[in-house]
């Protein structure tokens, strides 16, 4: 949305960012809503702003602050969501969420990383997001939270200590990423295959020992606890199977938080989203989307 009247030069400066502040305010909160509200709201402000020197600088600012207050309105409106919270699925094969060309950045809009953000406080997971995924200086960070250096600092060094605990308790320390694209759509075609026929020998052999298995349908009949272990996320996924084969069902691979995904359609309505985390060739995880309000952001990038 533009604002009536507004200056053809400064529009063009804010679209020229808008791509990179929508990515920043999505690695924050975790829903692609929130972000489009948050970066219209920056455009607002955008628009009535006096000269400003550095538009980048400026509008990271503004961008980062409004989505630190979000997020203590947003944990208070989690605190009564049924079951697993993952964040909103985004398709990242078109660039929706910037570059993805390396490891730290893939890694920065993975649901896996996403959700263990969530155990940060805001301050700590801005500082995470702005050194991590977008390279700024502590000098820059400090500038951007309205602290200083030192402070930017510690709280990079909490933020990386929680992450490194999280990930040592769940496991997802191991190497990821260590095949190519090519590899994981096959592997994720082989794993639904095996969950649509059934097949829970199948199933075992592409689930890794300790993998787990968490669906966010916020209080539908998915599981409202996480399951771990081959056997009964094997046992549970044949058992989604089954409803699956009562329903016509359409089913597409995508990249989904640059990850393999499966998007999974019925009566051109998306139903979910099962995002697929591989290490070492084997799936880890598998993060279910299946809350429809959530699904929303997804299903209109395919008709983009």
């Amino acid at each position: 949305m533009r604002v009536e009247g507004a200056d053809e030069s400064a529009v063009e400066v804010f679209e020229g960012q808008r791509a990179r502040l929508l990515g920043l305010a999505y690695r924050l909160l975790g829903s692609m809503a929130a972000a489009e509200d948050v970066v219209q709201d920056a455009y607002l402000r955008w628009s009535r702003a006096d000269r400003v020197e550095t538009p980048a600088a400026w509008l990271t600012r503004v961008v980062t602050n409004l989505c630190l207050n979000e997020l203590d309105s947003a944990r208070v409106r989690r605190a009564g969501h049924v079951g697993p919270w993952l964040p909103e699925p985004v398709l990242t094969g078109g660039g929706a969420l910037g570059p993805l060309e390396t490891l730290e950045q893939r890694e920065s809009v993975s649901m896996g990383l996403l959700v263990l953000l969530e155990r940060l406080s805001p301050a700590e997971r801005a500082v995470f997001i702005l050194r991590e995924a977008f390279g700024h200086s502590h000098r820059e960070v400090a500038a951007i939270l309205g602290v200083d250096e030192t402070h930017s600092r510690q709280l990079h060094h909490r933020a990386r200590a929680h992450v490194s605990a999280a990930r040592e308790r769940h496991d997802t320390a191991r190497k990821r990423h260590d095949a190519d694209g090519a590899h994981h759509r096959r592997i994720v075609t082989a794993f639904f295959a095996a969950v649509t026929r059934g097949d829970l020998a199948a199933l075992e052999r592409l689930l890794a020992a300790d993998v787990t298995a968490w669906a966010d349908g916020n209080g539908t009949t998915a599981a409202r606890r996480p399951i771990t272990g081959r056997a009964k996320v094997a046992r549970y996924l044949r058992g989604l199977g089954t409803r699956i084969e009562t329903i016509p069902v359409r089913a597409e691979i995508a990249e989904v938080n640059g990850e393999p995904a499966v998007l999974v359609w019925n009566e051109g309505t998306l139903r979910a989203v099962l995002a697929v985390e591989i290490a070492g060739g084997e799936i880890s995880a598998v993060r279910m989307v299946l809350d429809t309000g959530k699904l929303a952001y997804a299903a209109a990038q395919t008709r983009m």
